[in-house]
């Protein structure tokens, strides 16, 4: 039973196993408990802190397992983070192409082109993490990183200020909540205090009293209202000290939390003009001016006639719509449109009396070639 939990991994590793042996030297746990494994980013193969120092100690040396050729420094042998090297490798490659495409989505003027940002990222990721096209893949990190490298350190600067402000923001609250709480304990032993005096009055002006049940309930209320008066001051002092320290951290990190610099400039649309029913086109009268108020005996009547102005009827209206049809044909030249107009229709013509002729020109050279054939 026991074996067959231990096969399968789900009990405890002995000492000895083949996770906890160096693969250079062949030391275990069992042997040193003190051991410890190190890993390199150029290969990821796993050896004793010992073996390290006795082979890369004298300089860059070539990795001492069998089948890898890559050349190690110690100053990169590091402690594993995850269990497994492949998620080690994945994360220590994802960094490195993040360090590179270090770019926000608000840097960008559109989502699709945030977007195809992200997919050329996971593409290199991809390639890098699968051993496709590795040279090429590499070439293209490098020569985009070299090529972005004022906006990379300024994206790189970004984050750090804005981490910083948000540590630091992180590091206000806590301090706030442990004034808080500091506050509220103070609060209560405070309280204890005033209500243990309030009883020990109460107790002596009991003894010390002469039959006047008045008296007593006169020192309960002055000790009641001491303890009001007290909390009251002590509530206000509290909420004052925690203005103080929130609007410290805020005024010296909200405009770095919330600082924004993007990589292209962001063009906003123009603003939407009012809608206008004439889609632009000017309807105001050139040849009149249209007034407020026309002199006529006619008109007068219509005024203060009930049946026009009872269904809420404006003599504005037919002042314009009467404007409107006096002087609506002053504006047409039918002399000047049909001159046109037959300008345009010899134009036609002369090009139709071209194009017939053309025709007949073609069609007789046809003819004569087809008679020159017959004669041959």
């Amino acid at each position: 039973m026991s074996r067959g939990m231990q096969s399968n991994g789900a009990g405890p590793r002995r000492p000895g196993d083949k996770e906890d042996i160096c693969p250079v030297c062949k030391s275990t746990r069992y042997l040193n408990p003190e051991m410890r494994f190190l890993v390199n980013p150029e290969c990821y193969h796993k050896m004793c802190e010992s073996c390290v120092d006795r082979i890369f100690s004298q300089g860059p040396a070539a990795c001492p397992i069998a089948g890898c050729a890559r050349t190690l420094r110690k100053q990169r042998f590091r402690q594993q983070t995850f269990e497994d090297l492949k998620i080690e490798r994945e994360v220590d490659i994802r960094r490195r192409v993040a360090t590179a495409f270090n770019c926000q989505e608000s840097d960008f003027e559109t989502l699709l082109a945030y977007n195809n940002y992200l997919e050329d990222m996971e593409v290199a990721t991809f390639n890098l993490l699968q051993g496709i096209d590795v040279d090429a893949t590499e070439r293209k990190l490098a020569a985009f990183a070299a090529q972005n490298a004022s906006s990379i350190s300024a994206n790189t600067a970004k984050a750090t200020e804005t981490r910083t402000a948000q540590n630091a923001h992180t590091a206000a609250q806590k301090e706030q909540a442990r004034l808080n709480r500091a506050g509220a304990t103070r609060a209560d032993l405070a309280s204890m205090a005033e209500r243990d005096e309030a009883h020990r009055e109460a107790i002596d002006a009991v003894a010390h009293a002469k039959d006047e049940p008045g008296q007593k309930v006169v020192l309960l209320k002055k000790s009641t209202a001491r303890r009001t008066a007290a909390e009251k001051a002590r509530d206000k002092q509290r909420q004052q000290q925690q203005q103080q320290q929130l609007q410290h951290p805020s005024d010296n990190t909200d405009h770095e939390i919330y600082k924004i610099q993007g990589l292209k400039p962001i063009v906003h649309p123009p603003p939407e003009k009012a809608y206008d029913p004439f889609g632009g086109m000017a309807h105001t009268p050139v040849y009149y001016t249209l007034q407020a108020h026309y002199e006529h005996p006619w008109l007068d009547r219509a005024r203060t006639d009930p049946a026009i102005v009872a269904g809420g009827y404006d003599l504005k209206e037919y002042y314009q719509r009467t404007m409107l049809a006096a002087f609506a044909g002053l504006g047409c030249f039918i002399d000047e449109e049909m001159g046109e107009k037959e300008k345009e229709r010899g134009e036609g013509n002369d090009k139709m009396v071209a194009t017939e002729g053309a025709a007949m020109a073609a069609a007789a050279a046809g003819t004569d070639r087809a008679a020159r054939s017959d004669v041959l």
